[in-house]
């Protein structure tokens, strides 16, 4: 548990499957979305500390495909 604590990576995953469930079951949306707001949040961790963290950015798209399973799932068989 301390290593979601560390480098706030519980905001990284629960961010990711907002952004997931948002998507309402549309891959390209979710990986297009996903991937921008996960390089935007390490461009702006690279101009403020000076560095990428490529764990932060894997999992913010953990959990944007997280968040897109879930959804599509509903999508498919709920609706």
């Amino acid at each position: 548990m301390n290593w979601l604590k560390e480098s706030h990576h519980w905001q990284h995953i629960v961010g990711g499957i907002g952004i997931g469930l948002l998507s309402l079951g549309d891959l390209y949306t979710a990986l297009l979305c996903g991937g921008g707001v996960a390089s935007a949040l390490e461009l702006k961790d690279k101009l403020w500390q000076g560095e990428w963290d490529w764990v932060d950015w894997s999992i913010t798209l953990a959990g944007v495909f997280a968040g897109f399973t879930i959804s599509f799932t509903i999508k498919t068989f709920l609706v």
